[in-house]
């Protein structure tokens, strides 16, 4: 697990130690994570985008996604915070590339990873677990997290193609972004900068 435990160190000392020091030291950052990541899949030679399994994989992450994105407004509607945003396509557009670029690591990269180390169930569990903790200490964004993560293990487990997944990350994000105010979702951030949020 070499390179999960890479990834994860660096996720964590950027957001705990560097994030919003108002320098460009997060590109350093991505740069670690993006190249562990490609190390990673040309070692082993997957990159997530079987298009075998396209069909699968869509079908299987469209009806969760009906059913989180359901859910989401309904809790919304009860809790009265559901509102109107700007931009839906720009938002929704950038965070399939954003939403992307996590599945692509969690899934080729950690999940596998994990796999390896221990075995398939397992690993979907432990893999579920370090994309939620990154998460910390953002409570509901880590309980959010948690859940999507285990889904989308589990899909991608079963169809290895991390477009559909990429897709339902920006549409479940959306729906909690049109939900819920801030002050639930702690404006979605995460470690140091969620403590500095929570003291202002």
């Amino acid at each position: 697990m070499a390179f999960t435990l890479a990834i994860v160190a660096t996720v964590l000392v950027y957001i705990w130690f560097i994030e919003g020091r108002g320098d460009d030291r997060q590109h350093l950052a991505a740069a670690i994570v993006i190249g562990l990541a490609i190390w990673h899949d040309l070692k082993h030679r997957e990159w997530g985008f079987d298009g075998k399994v396209f069909g699968g994989a869509s079908r299987l992450a469209a009806g969760w996604t009906a059913a989180a994105v359901g859910g989401i407004f309904a809790t919304g509607l009860m809790a009265g915070t559901i509102h109107d945003r700007r931009d839906f396509l720009g938002t929704f557009l950038w965070l399939v590339v954003w939403g992307g670029a996590q599945q692509w690591v969690l899934q080729t990269t950690v999940l596998r990873d994990c796999q390896r180390a221990t075995n398939r169930h397992a690993g979907i569990g432990i893999a579920t677990l370090l994309f939620g903790l990154l998460h910390m200490p953002n409570v509901f964004l880590t309980v959010m997290t948690t859940m999507g993560a285990l889904v989308w293990c589990a899909i991608y487990d079963r169809y290895p193609n991390i477009v559909p997944l990429a897709v339902s990350h920006a549409l479940t994000t959306i729906a909690i972004l049109y939900a819920f105010d801030e002050a639930i979702t702690g404006r979605l951030r995460i470690g140091a900068s969620f403590l500095r949020l929570a003291a202002s």
